[in-house]
């Protein structure tokens, strides 16, 4: 049985998707934090938790997708039903389609802050982002 749960997790296309973007998002953060030279042991272990819960909700519920069956492509756009190209989306697959879109953010605020190359158009809107949003602005 778990052998059979595993098998559909690393089948699953959004779960990949979001342990690249969760791996590369890791990757990015702690280059930013030497660049800054704010490396912090604590904000690094609430964002390992967070990535971690997020991971474990996906997962459990894609357990719960297996029992119940549940499809929420309903909720979807059409327009966004079509460029993904799937016929059912369960609640581990429309979570993680959410956790991969703060996952995306969170990779183009750490390039940006990091100094690597951005598009002007992006680079615009993460500021823009970034002043509304939170305190931390790139320089």
């Amino acid at each position: 049985m778990m052998r059979e749960f595993i098998m559909l997790l690393s089948n699953n296309m959004f779960f990949r998707i979001v342990m690249i973007e969760v791996c590369l998002d890791t990757i990015l953060g702690s280059f930013r934090a030497i660049k800054e030279h704010k490396f912090n042991s604590s904000v690094g272990i609430d964002g390992a938790i967070r990535k971690a819960s997020m991971l474990i909700s996906i997962c459990f519920l894609m357990a719960i997708d297996t029992i119940a069956h549940i499809n929420v492509l309903g909720l979807v756009p059409q327009q966004y039903v079509q460029f993904l190209g799937v016929e059912k989306l369960g609640l581990s697959e429309f979570f993680a389609i959410m956790d991969g879109l703060y996952e995306a953010v969170s990779i183009l605020k750490n390039t940006a802050l990091c100094g690597l190359p951005v598009p002007v158009r992006v680079r615009n809107y993460i500021q823009k982002f970034l002043e509304d949003m939170t305190e931390e602005l790139p320089d």
